[in-house]
């Protein structure tokens, strides 16, 4: 059995007590509560995250280990070296929030059959970004956006959520630019959540969960001392194809 979350929305049983893979829901927490931004919140500063499907209560998660991508480590295959440098796209931060998740919502999880990426879901995130914390990262190419991902950003940290594509390396375009983004401005870690191969193909790498919640403490600062605000449209502008330097 796993806890029912009190009222509280700073309140969450410790992480330690998570279901392990051996229990056939390798993270899985507690269930209940609301998704509040105040909650939200909350729970990624403790290393959790809401994720739960149609039918389901809201759950909450904090897997062993954790699958994190330092954004200097990002894998650039030689195709996607070249799409960078030469093929007309352009990369935009934060003008399309609401359409990328839309998007993300349309493409299940592997292994899922339908979207985990629920209405109440779209309007929480939707709620974070208005407030700053939640951004997205855009693919567009002739007007139309074909590619992105989104997160929230506390501190130091990018807590990556989804992504989609409905072009070829649409997708990566856009968590290149995003890992380029963050290195300028000294993040240390983007939360991939879950181990899967295709993240490890991009360079992700699975941590212990105790180590990752040190990371944690290290790279966010106290709740008092936020600032979130959007992220410039055109911070990352088509920056490979603007003198920075690919390296395959």
């Amino acid at each position: 059995m796993i806890p029912w979350l009190p009222p509280n929305p700073a309140v969450f049983p410790p992480v330690d007590a998570a279901l392990t893979a051996a229990d056939g829901a390798n993270g899985l927490l507690a269930a209940g509560g609301d998704l509040s931004p105040e909650r939200i919140l909350a729970a990624y500063r403790r290393g959790i995250f809401p994720w739960f499907s149609v039918g389901d209560p809201i759950l909450w998660w904090s897997p062993d280990p954790r699958m994190v991508l330092h954004p200097d480590a990002f894998k650039i295959s030689r195709s996607l070296a070249r799409t960078l440098r030469n093929a007309p796209y352009e990369v935009r931060l934060d003008t399309a929030f609401d359409q990328v998740v839309a998007a993300c919502s349309a493409m299940p999880r592997a292994g899922q059959n339908g979207t985990w990426i629920l209405p109440e879901m779209r309007a929480a995130y939707g709620r974070l970004h208005r407030l700053g914390y939640a951004h997205s990262v855009e693919t567009w190419r002739d007007g139309q956006l074909v590619g992105g991902l989104y997160g929230i950003a506390l501190g130091q940290v990018f807590f990556g959520e989804s992504m989609f594509s409905t072009a070829r390396d649409a997708s990566k375009i856009a968590l290149a630019h995003l890992c380029l983004y963050l290195r300028r401005r000294d993040f240390g870690i983007i939360d991939c959540q879950m181990e899967t191969a295709h993240l490890a193909s991009l360079g992700a790498r699975p941590i212990p969960r105790r180590q990752f919640l040190d990371r944690l403490q290290q790279l966010i600062p106290p709740s008092k001392d936020e600032t979130p605000a959007p992220w410039p449209a055109d911070g990352i502008l088509n920056a490979f194809r603007n003198g920075t330097p690919v390296t395959p």
